[in-house]
């Protein structure tokens, strides 16, 4: 019989024996990194948490497993996003996707938009390579691959925009793309 440690060791390692493993059988990211000074400073300094008037659309989605919820709008240029606004009641990890998003979405066309949205989507559930340029602070949130019950919360914002992209498309009456919304 084990004997209890003040540390509960003994204990945590019988309850989570593979609690230090990643799916893959790799080594998990320490929450030390996911939640660092720099995520929380971006979730600090919400950018653009103002609604639009009279956007082009607006969509919201919702996280059922922790009750995230992100709103946005946006305003467009042809396919250029020359507008946003959003309201975000998520989690740190949320927070901060949006917050990125929220400083570097204007400007962006749709198409590089939808191209930043699959490189989240692969960099968290594939382990693909994190995004670049003027995105680069999106793989900030690199370590939650390891943690796939945060990945619907920091993807939110993603969803939302490419939710609203599309009703501005058929409000145009132009036909919707295949952009992997809700994947």
């Amino acid at each position: 019989m084990e004997k209890p440690h003040a540390s509960g060791a003994a204990r945590r390692s019988r309850l989570q024996p593979d609690a230090e493993k990643a799916s893959d059988g790799k080594p998990m990211t320490d929450l030390d990194d996911i939640y660092n000074q720099r995520i929380f400073e971006l979730a600090a300094a919400m950018p653009r948490a103002v609604a639009l008037d009279r956007p082009d659309a607006a969509a919201r989605a919702h996280s059922k497993l922790c009750g995230s919820t992100v709103e946005v709008e946006i305003k467009l240029d042809a396919d250029r996003i020359v507008d946003f606004g959003q309201s975000v009641k998520a989690c740190l990890l949320g927070q901060a996707s949006a917050a990125i998003v929220g400083r570097e979405i204007v400007g962006t066309s749709e198409a590089e938009f939808h191209a930043v949205a699959a490189t989240m989507r692969r960099m968290l559930k594939e382990g693909g390579s994190r995004p670049e340029g003027r995105w680069a602070d999106l793989g900030l949130l690199h370590p939650v691959k390891d943690y796939p019950h945060r990945h619907a919360s920091t993807l939110l914002v993603f969803e939302a925009v490419e939710r609203a992209l599309e009703e501005a498309k058929t409000r145009r009456g132009q036909a919707p793309s295949k952009s992997g919304v809700g994947a």
